[in-house]
């Protein structure tokens, strides 16, 4: 069975969907904050033209997610699925960012959880690529069990969970 880069996973907070062309505007609005961005290499994605540089690559990535508060209808944020290696038995999770209204809370886990149950159906292990910068993003991923695995050479870390 083939890799669904692009399901509909759905939890008690939030759904995840496949990421749309019509999706822009609403996601633009949750990453138009610059605090979203400050620890990213790419700090200036809440700038509009530098944002549909980055929509655009998840349209093409063909496993973009849209994140959904399930209590509102709200889109809050996305991420992605990249890399799959049926031979490593691997695939990364990445992109991910949401609305500060979200951050410290239960979505994220639960983005993540998701993301993950639905990996572990395919794969042996995810990995996630953090900027070194990133600590909010690490602690995050610590949080759900990833360990640091290693760095590219790029200077990114990157952390590993595997199927228990």
């Amino acid at each position: 069975m083939p890799f669904d880069l692009q399901p509909f996973l759905k939890g008690q907070l939030l759904e995840l969907r496949p990421l749309r062309p019509d999706d822009f505007h609403q996601l633009y609005a949750v990453a138009s904050d610059p605090l979203i961005w400050e620890q990213h290499p790419s700090k200036d994605r809440y700038k509009e033209d530098i944002f549909q540089a980055f929509f655009r690559e998840a349209m093409e990535s063909g496993g973009a997610l849209i994140a959904i508060d399930s209590r509102n209808g709200q889109v809050i944020g996305s991420s992605r699925f990249h890399g799959y290696d049926q031979h490593k038995s691997e695939i990364e999770i990445g992109w991910t960012f949401l609305a500060r209204s979200h951050w410290g809370g239960a979505c994220n886990r639960e983005m993540k959880q998701l993301m993950l149950q639905h990996a572990f159906q395919f794969v042996a292990s995810v990995i996630f690529v953090i900027g070194p910068q990133n600590f909010r993003s690490q602690k995050a991923v610590e949080k759900i069990g990833a360990v640091r695995a290693g760095s590219r050479p790029d200077a990114n870390f990157v952390y590993q969970i595997t199927r228990g």
